[in-house]
């Protein structure tokens, strides 16, 4: 695989050719310190602010930094590696020098997909990529097929979600750096492990970061939640998605990434009549193409806007799957009770049969959170263009106490999410840890070194918290204490009560691979649903031959549903209540029989079944 992208230092045979966009200097050079004597070599101006040149001698491993105007001195925009932190010097990687393993790898197609979303940190006791090689085999036979890392582009200290990158090319130094990089994910598809990076192009962190004294990467005219917002569509925007775009496609030619998660892109602000995110996924499945690998191009995204993933043949940006907030705010509103925040706008299973059915609960009706209608409907958009969770870093880290479902569900309940989530038509994601019932909490972390900075985040947390009113303590985002508490407890998996839950996801995802029906986008759904009595049932049917009839009732009793359209024999594949996977083991009937074209179905309270058709 070729990594010929242009930005940055990059060697080749005649030595090291240095490429940057510096238009707000009239001279750059790259100094290179040296035992003896240091060397300063000044780039030619090429058009449109480009400075460029090759430095002979030079190879893999030198540290450099870029001067401006014979004024000051910054790292490379485009570094590759940051072995001292954001503000040290950059270092020439070789992507040519790692012995790859994975030639024969091409990735898991769309509907395969299960994900697992992870932050390298906390994900292990070392955090580091090295230390998550040794779980990759857990996850594999858990039933995973893709790990989704949380940002790795540098960010300031050792401690951090990763939002707060500012060096976009760069893996994070303290989880190990490029090699350390390319050492999981070599791994990784050795074990059948596709992997994904959550990529942040709606802003850069606070700290260190140095795109502006190049050139003019933002702008004043629109403003994001974390500051000014980057230029994708006002002079100079060419150049500034040239840096972004080379961004995603050296990860996926130079790290072999199978995707892409695309954080927050309602805060890129861009007002063109061909969009960055158009460009962007045009790029991305053209380097797939001549790669002949899958690669996944995802957006986070709460405006529920089909346009993301629509082809742009039918006026839409071409993106491969978005990931649906509604589906997690439906479940948690209905298992919790909590009606605050955002979570006013859902209610009991209505919201959850509606995200069932039509992909979005809100697709242009009247949201009270927002004051406004919301979103645009999406029932045309195939499901595996869906990724759906009970649990994400967003929904558990941006609450005050950070707290699992582990901690706010009794049991049953947490079943029942797992079910929800796993019984759907549509992609499926776990955040680390909750296969077993983590209990530790992950929490908001930062490891700045500017008081002052610190001190506006501290205070930032908690007016984020107001409207919440949630009554715990926010835990001070600086503290090592805090990093610590956040860290998987992955022992706990054999103890009582979280080695039934691991039991029932082990044998939920085993349902879903062999199922056609629980493929994303093969199946037709049908909900049906009763708010009053907390019950809803849906029907995912491949064929007449090939269907399944998945039930949940949140209430607290049992109901006996009648369901209309039925027909055949049913075979019950499995109930949540069973004792294996820590339930009551109240019996429910092992098979269905339709009678006078209706269906009729019990369920246990609080508890989920599935039947397969008989044939």
């Amino acid at each position: 695989m070729s990594a010929a992208l242009g930005l940055g230092a990059l060697p080749t045979p005649e030595g090291v050719r240095f490429q940057v966009w510096a238009p707000h200097a009239r001279r750059v050079s790259v100094r290179v310190p040296g035992e003896a004597l240091e060397r300063v070599d000044a780039l030619e101006e090429l058009e449109r602010g480009y400075f460029a040149g090759t430095l002979a001698d030079l190879a893999a491993g030198a540290d450099y930094r870029l001067r401006l105007d014979d004024r000051f001195e910054r790292p490379d925009p485009a570094s590759r590696h940051q072995p001292d932190g954001v503000h040290g010097a950059s270092r020439v990687v070789d992507p040519e020098a790692f012995a790859w393993t994975d030639t024969g790898w091409r990735g898991i197609d769309r509907p395969d997909l299960v994900l697992y979303e992870l932050h390298v940190g906390t994900f292990t006791g070392a955090g580091t990529f090295d230390a998550a090689i040794g779980q990759l085999g857990r996850l594999r036979e858990l039933g995973i097929t893709a790990i989704e890392l949380m940002p790795i582009a540098q960010f300031p200290g050792t401690r951090n979600w990763g939002y707060d990158g500012v060096f976009p090319y760069a893996p994070q130094d303290s989880y190990g750096g490029p090699e350390g990089l390319r050492r999981l994910v070599d791994a990784a598809h050795r074990t059948g492990l596709a992997v994904l990076l959550d990529v942040v192009y709606n802003h850069l962190g606070p700290e260190g970061n140095v795109l502006g004294d190049f050139g003019p990467y933002f702008t004043e005219r629109y403003r994001t939640a974390w500051g000014s917002a980057l230029n994708f569509d006002g002079p100079a925007s060419d150049e500034v998605r040239r840096y972004f775009i080379e961004n995603a496609l050296h990860w996926i030619s130079e790290y072999h990434l199978d995707g892409l998660r695309l954080d927050a892109v309602h805060a890129i602000h861009d007002a063109s009549a061909h969009p960055f995110l158009a460009e962007l996924a045009e790029a991305v499945h053209g380097l797939a193409r001549r790669l002949d690998r899958v690669v996944h191009l995802t957006a986070e995204s709460d405006a529920n806007d089909p346009r993301l993933v629509r082809d742009p043949d039918r006026g839409g940006l071409g993106l491969d799957a978005v990931w649906n907030d509604d589906f997690h705010h439906a479940v948690h509103a209905a298992l919790t009770g909590e009606r605050i925040g955002y979570y006013a706008d859902f209610g009991g299973v209505e919201s959850i049969a509606k995200a069932w059915s039509d992909r979005f609960v809100y697709d242009g009706a009247f949201s009270r959170d927002r004051q406004r209608r919301h979103g645009a409907p999406a029932r045309d958009i195939p499901a595996d263009r869906f990724v759906v969770c009970v649990q994400n870093h967003d929904q558990v880290g941006n609450r005050a106490g950070g707290e699992r479902l582990a901690k706010l569900l009794p049991p049953a309940r947490q079943r029942l999410a797992a079910a929800l989530l796993l019984l759907t038509p549509y992609i499926p994601l776990l955040f680390m840890g909750e296969e077993y019932g983590e209990t530790a909490p992950f929490l908001y972390f930062v490891d700045h070194g500017d008081r002052a900075l610190l001190d506006a985040v501290r205070r930032g947390r908690r007016e984020e918290f107001a409207r919440f009113a949630w009554r715990t303590d926010v835990p001070d985002p600086a503290a090592v204490e805090t990093f610590e508490r956040s860290r998987l407890q992955p022992e706990r998996c054999s103890e009582p009560g979280h080695r039934e839950l691991l039991a029932l996801y082990r044998e939920l995802l085993r349902v879903r691979s062999d199922a056609p029906a629980l493929r994303p986008g093969r199946c037709a759904v049908r909900v049906d649903a009763d708010p009053p009595a907390g019950w809803l049932a849906a029907r995912l049917t491949v064929s007449h031959d090939d269907a399944l009839l998945a039930g949940f009732q949140l209430g607290p009793a049992k109901q006996e549903v009648s369901l209309p359209d039925g027909d055949g024999s049913w075979r019950l594949r499995l109930t949540t209540d069973d004792t294996a996977f820590g339930g009551s083991g109240r019996r429910v009937p092992e098979r269905l029989q339709a009678r006078g074209g209706r269906l009729h179905l019990l369920l246990a309270p609080e508890s989920a079944v599935l039947y397969a058709r008989e044939t």
